[in-house]
């Protein structure tokens, strides 16, 4: 029996332009006027209208001095600059600027600082520490910079009251080429540049007395521009990914939100005016470009889920969720630093167990809280090429060498506890264990002779054997949640493999290979959706390949390549952990993570 919609149909409801998040409605940019001399690294401020941009590069090594002012329309070359520089600090209008440090040329920066009046520049009180890549914002009379290199990105903020310079409470995480603006006490910097991740996402806002960290962007990059009035408003455009981009987001004090893409991709731009209203100028290239943009004055705000016809693009439309392919970003590095450890847990709470640093193993412990390492309880056996799965307070460590091992040792939260042993000796492990606390699976690796097809599953009190892999090999990976479900990743054979197998609780399917064959890498997440992340091909390796259930994808790479390193076994796909490994006993760790972006998708066009 058909019923009154088969034979009527549905109502659906039809929009003139795509939903949009709170803050700033979707927005477009346009061509402004092309500036007079063509340059990267310009220091611009003002608003859409009314703008300037002064400085830059190239040529190298020297920086230029020419000063240009926008007025809606076009560009005029006014007075220059008294000293030549590049990447300084800006804030102010067109009658009334401020232009602090930068670099006169590479290697040398600047503490001079520059005030116009809407006709000249004159020399005023110096900052205290020279740098370039400074950013922030505010008057001409009232402003505060903070971040920017020196031989290295330092955290330094600096507030100016019109007559003198005060050093104010640090930034959280020293960076330099961010994207700044707001004022002398509400202002927010976005991005960024940070060896050993170039590209930074993070975000933090100032309130007069502090730096808070926030939401981070959705898209890391330096060399950005931004524009805002206070911390709870902030447009962000262009900038290096690498590569260059014209991705454009908007903060609305609590969540970024994608909108409009730059017509041309660029870094080393300058910026000007306020989030609905901005400018673009200049750029890599270099370029003598400027875009404005102008955020849409009537918008349906998003409504995750929400179906939809654009009237204005002829199609059908969904409000959905997209996950982005992710990236690598520094954590706090480790005490101690060494590789082969037994590690398990997630982003924010990890283990990591044992090791060897040359010539010996060790028996130190370390926890991870999010941010920092701390040592913690030691191992009853120091040993290295082991087994880990579990979280911070329930986990094991099994397994490891020399000679090859089947001690299990078990951990509380405080302490470790010998537990019972494999039913065989095993070693040369990388990450082919998974599981929880009363639930998990060791997979195939060595015996002290050979690599051996033998799989144990452990069930909280003891291990019992079971179904062997399809392919004998040592130093694979693994991902898994418990003894019922599960693959074995890569490993050697004698060389590297990229053979993947399925477990399903009783018996192994080869699926589909890695990308890249390897071994000794590490993994996060489940059998059905997660990825693992460096290794040993020809040569220590930093691809991260992601798994849907089906296949692998590449994604985004660690910083640094590296193998025999540990990593969040119990984490997810969008939030995993990379730490230690080699070559050289290696401290730094690595946070992955995923942005999620609420976005308008193409159903059908009609």
């Amino acid at each position: 029996m058909s019923t009154y919609k088969e034979i009527k149909g549905f109502k659906v409801q039809t929009l003139a332009t795509d939903t949009a998040a709170s803050g700033v409605a979707a927005g477009t940019w346009a061509s402004g006027g092309t500036m007079n001399t063509a340059r990267n690294s310009i220091s611009g401020a003002g608003t859409q209208d009314a703008a300037w941009g002064a400085g830059g590069a190239p040529p190298n090594p020297a920086s230029k001095n020419e000063m240009e002012v926008y007025n809606g329309t076009s560009w005029t070359e006014v007075n220059n600059l008294g000293t030549a520089r590049r990447n300084c600090g800006s804030s102010g209008t067109t009658t009334a600027g401020l232009l602090a440090s930068g670099q006169s040329a590479p290697g040398t920066n600047l503490t001079n600082v520059e005030s116009w009046n809407g006709t000249s520049w004159s020399e005023i009180t110096e900052v205290n520490t020279g740098r370039n890549g400074l950013k922030g914002g505010g008057t001409q009379t009232a402003s505060i910079f903070a971040g920017g290199y020196t031989t290295t990105e330092v955290a330094n903020a600096e507030s100016w009251n019109g007559s003198s310079w005060t050093e104010v409470n640090d930034l959280n995480t020293a960076r330099a080429y961010t994207g700044g603006s707001g004022t002398s006490t509400s202002n927010i910097l976005s991005a960024g540049y940070k060896v050993p991740a170039p590209a930074q996402s993070a975000v933090e806002t100032w309130d007069g007395s502090s730096w808070t960290e926030v939401a981070e962007v959705n898209t890391a990059r330096s060399e950005l521009s931004a524009a805002g009035v206070s911390n709870t408003s902030q447009l962000i455009f262009s900038g290096n990914v690498p590569p260059a981009t014209g991705k454009t987001e908007s903060w609305d004090g609590s969540a970024w939100t994608e909108v409009a893409d730059m017509a041309s991709a660029r870094n080393s731009t300058g910026g000007a005016g306020i989030q609905t209203s901005a400018l673009v100028m200049a750029g890599s290239g270099p370029s003598a470009l400027s875009e404005e943009f102008t955020a849409a004055t009537s918008f349906t705000k998003i409504n995750l889920g929400q179906v939809y016809y654009n009237s204005g693009s002829n199609a059908f439309k969904v409000t959905q969720n997209v996950l982005g392919t992710g990236a690598w970003a520094s954590g706090g590095a480790l005490n101690t630093g060494r590789g082969l450890g037994g590690a398990f847990g997630t982003q924010t709470a990890a283990i990591l167990a044992t090791g060897f640093i040359s010539p010996n193993n060790v028996t130190n412990v370390e926890a991870y809280n999010g941010s920092s390492w701390s040592e913690t309880t030691e191992v009853n056996t120091a040993r290295r090429e082991l087994f880990g799965f579990g979280t911070q307070p329930a986990g094991l460590i099994v397994g490891g060498r020399p000679p090859s091992t089947g001690k299990t040792e078990t951990w509380n939260g405080s302490a470790w506890t010998e537990a019972n042993d494999l039913n065989g000796v095993r070693s040369d492990g990388g990450g082919s264990a998974w599981g929880v606390s009363d639930s998990g699976v060791l997979a195939s690796a060595y015996d002290g002779s050979s690599a051996v097809a033998d799989v144990e599953l452990w069930n909280g009190t003891s291990w019992t054997e079971t179904t062997n892999v399809n392919t004998a090999r040592n130093y694979a990976m693994g991902l898994g949640t418990a003894s019922t479900n599960g693959l074995i990743i890569g490993g050697d054979t004698g060389s590297k493999v990229a053979i993947t197998e399925s477990w399903n609780g009783s018996s192994w399917t080869e699926v589909n290979d890695l990308n890249t064959a390897r071994s000794t890498g590490n993994q996060s997440g489940t059998s059905t959706e997660g990825i693992v992340f460096g290794g040993y091909a020809a040569t220590q390796v930093a691809n991260t390949e992601s798994w849907n259930g089906t296949s692998w994808t590449e994604v985004a790479d660690l910083a640094t390549a590296r193998y025999g390193l540990g990593g969040s076994t119990n984490g997810t796909t969008s939030l995993a952990l990379a730490f230690g490994g080699y070559p050289g006993a290696l401290t730094a760790t690595e946070e992955f993570t995923v942005p999620a972006t609420v976005t308008n998708t193409t159903i059908t066009v009609s």
